[in-house]
């Protein structure tokens, strides 16, 4: 019994000390935001001798701040949406309707599941240019509405569900539109809420692709425009970190309010069985 004891306190501290670790550097974060800049440089403090909020009037009020988040949520709510209706009609043709070629159209989503988003930049962007997409919301969104993980989730949750339920929704006259979001969908509605809100933040915290397919700062996002706060006369820390902490409170305020939501997700996608 003593020995459990102590063998709690030790994995209580040592969880504390992680803890710790991770929460440092946004701590420091905030530390130096509300810093004079001149004592950002020429001191190493952990408590601010002054507290100075001038970075953050000069990130609300003197960058584009509010239309990179304008940007950030119609794209961000759009590609969410889009993708869980694409996803979801896709994974119930795969799981419920008999056609030809469902396995190899199964196989070709399981192989594009491998190919990292990174390797296909170059075809979606002279893709949206020849379209004239180029820095507007549309070339942000299309290329981030194919989301092969979804999809794959979806099946496996509806491959779960008594066939007979689709059988007595058929003789009662349904089609299969009305079977899938009356039926199917409201029986995996958590599911349904867990993906939402994990395509929603990784649309957000997208730079790569927003970063190369805009051009100005009005139609840059969040993640991308936060890249543009410079100063002529040098890199400003306090500014930079304002800007920064200002660009991530909209997604750990959804962490926070969806926190279990976000790590039933995250579970999905990384144990999805074949």
């Amino acid at each position: 019994m003593q020995r459990k004891s102590v063998g709690n306190i030790l994995l209580l501290v040592l969880t504390l000390c992680i803890a710790c670790m991770w929460t440092f550097p946004l701590y420091w974060a905030v530390v130096t935001s509300i810093k004079p800049e001149q004592e950002v440089v020429t001191k190493t403090t952990f408590i601010p001798d002054v507290f100075n909020f001038s970075a953050y009037y000069f990130a609300l009020f003197e960058t584009n701040l509010s239309a990179w988040y304008v940007n950030s949520l119609v794209t961000s709510i759009t590609v969410t949406v889009v993708v869980i209706l694409i996803s979801v009609m896709c994974a119930y043709a795969l799981s419920q309707i008999v056609f030809p070629g469902r396995r190899l159209l199964y196989g070709i989503i399981l192989a594009s599941f491998m190919v990292p988003s990174q390797a296909l930049v170059v075809s979606q962007f002279v893709l949206m240019y020849r379209f004239g997409l180029i820095n507007t919301w549309g070339g942000i969104i299309l290329p981030q509405l194919i989301v092969p993980v979804v999809v794959i989730v979806y099946k496996q949750f509806f491959d779960s569900v008594p066939n007979e339920l689709r059988e007595a929704a058929k003789l009662d006259g349904c089609g299969d539109f009305q079977i899938l979001f009356r039926l199917y969908l409201p029986l995996n509605w958590g599911i349904t809420t867990a993906l939402a809100i994990i395509t929603y933040i990784m649309a957000w915290n997208a730079f790569l692709w927003p970063f190369l397919v805009t051009n100005s700062e009005d139609m840059m996002t969040v993640t991308v425009g936060i890249t543009q706060v410079d100063d002529a006369f040098g890199v400003k820390y306090a500014r930079d970190m304002a800007v920064a902490i200002l660009a991530a409170m909209p997604v750990a305020l959804a962490y926070l309010l969806f926190q279990k939501r976000v790590t039933q997700a995250l579970m999905l996608s990384s144990g999805i069985k074949g």
